[in-house]
């Protein structure tokens, strides 16, 4: 566990040299994989083995490699793509884990501490790394999206709002596999033309509507199923209401609340929302949640929490009706 830091290091390498894109096809020489990214041939070598010793590539001869299951994640033109996800942890999330240390003794945020300012004002200072991130979420969510998908009705309902869908992967996801359905895409301007692009091009525009805006201001009205999918974690529990009563106000009164989160079970058995609740701590300043405070944060925004239902990710789907 302590070396964990090596493994992430050697998968963000890969990443950031585009290995697995380069891999696609097949079985490759290390040799000429090195030639092809601009590596060392030795050293990309002695890479790709370590990587193969824990699942991410296969030797599949000697100094030939192929890409398992796993490493397919890191290709950058498949769906629910990690590529960016492990580039983002590294190039803007790496400093701040640094000092998880300061964190945990002041119980405040280590990337304001570091940048002077929140996650999300630092990114639209940096174009780049906010692309980064985009595409890191895209991956993260369409992910988590597709489970959740598989694991919910979404057909019942005659229209969606996508509350902070980015550039509307997730809208994409659950429109294809309920071709009755209509959405609202619902994000920061730049966000919300990103998604209109999205949509066009996968030939939903006639179904989905893009609305740039604040959800700490107001919501779209219309809609019978408010979507928020890793949005409530970004947020401390006054923020986080914020956005639930605006939501309450947009919505009528037989429309449902959807949370796409991690909840945390009691206990003391390995869950990976434990570990990226330390990354809000570190990271965004928000955190993730139990089921009993999830409830509670539900109801002192008047609504009810009615079920959960779990996901083949280790994210669930939160359900609430208005009171």
């Amino acid at each position: 566990m302590i070396t964990g830091f090596w493994v992430s290091s050697a998968i963000y390498v890969a990443a950031k040299l585009g290995l697995a894109d380069q891999m696609a096809g097949g079985s490759v020489n290390a040799d000429e994989l090195a030639l092809s990214v601009g590596a060392h041939p030795g050293a990309l070598y002695r890479l790709l083995r370590a990587l193969s010793s824990i699942g991410v590539f296969t030797e599949t001869e000697s100094r030939f490699f192929a890409l398992t299951p796993i490493g397919n994640l890191l290709r950058s033109d498949v769906p629910g793509s990690l590529r960016a996800f492990s580039l983002a942890g590294r190039e803007i999330g790496w400093e701040p884990w640094g000092q998880l240390l300061h964190s945990v003794r002041a119980g405040e945020t280590a990337f304001d501490h570091i940048h002077g300012m929140g996650y999300f004002e630092f990114l639209n200072q940096n174009q780049e790394l906010a692309w980064l991130f985009d595409e890191a979420m895209t991956g993260f969510v369409t992910m988590n999206g597709l489970a959740a998908a598989a694991a919910y009705d979404f057909s019942t309902f005659s229209k969606i709002v996508d509350v902070g869908g980015g550039n509307g992967a997730l809208m994409d996801a659950v429109l294809k596999q309920n071709p009755k359905v209509k959405g609202i895409v619902f994000d920061q301007p730049d966000a919300a033309q990103a998604a209109e692009k999205r949509l066009a091009f996968a030939g939903l525009s006639n179904r989905c509507e893009c609305i740039g805006g604040d959800f700490f201001k107001a919501l779209p009205s219309g809609g019978d199923a408010y979507l928020l999918a890793s949005i409530i974690h970004d947020w401390d529990d006054e923020r986080a209401l914020e956005i639930l009563r605006n939501c309450r106000l947009a919505m009528g009164s037989s429309a449902k609340i959807l949370l796409l989160e991690m909840v945390i079970p009691s206990g003391d058995a390995p869950f990976f929302g434990k570990l990226l609740d330390l990354n809000m701590l570190v990271n965004f300043g928000g955190r993730e949640r139990t089921e009993e405070e999830y409830r509670d944060l539900l109801s002192a925004a008047e609504f009810e929490l009615t079920r959960i239902v779990p996901t083949r990710t280790p994210t669930s789907l939160i359900e609430a009706i208005p009171v």
